[in-house]
């Protein structure tokens, strides 16, 4: 089942027991960004989101049919 990022951000928020101006104050954005978000506003700049998903310390996971390949090449460019 997938869920819907503004679901999961909204549900983290309240469970904190911040407002939506306190979650914006602590992630150093405006309020109407958090407002947006929990409403399904489609474009919101990449590094603005990571801001409010690290005050909600909300991981990112990408998944990729070619992530194990990709992961396996970091290694060894690594070495």
């Amino acid at each position: 089942m997938r869920y819907k990022l503004s679901d999961i951000i909204l549900f983290h928020r309240k469970r904190s027991g911040l407002t939506q101006l306190e979650l914006a104050e602590l992630a150093g954005v405006g309020k109407n960004l958090v407002y947006g978000l929990e409403n399904d506003q489609e474009s919101i700049r990449l590094e603005n989101l990571l801001k409010i998903l690290w005050v909600l310390n909300i991981e990112l996971d990408f998944q990729s049919p070619l992530k194990e390949a990709f992961l396996k090449e970091q290694v060894n460019a690594d070495r």
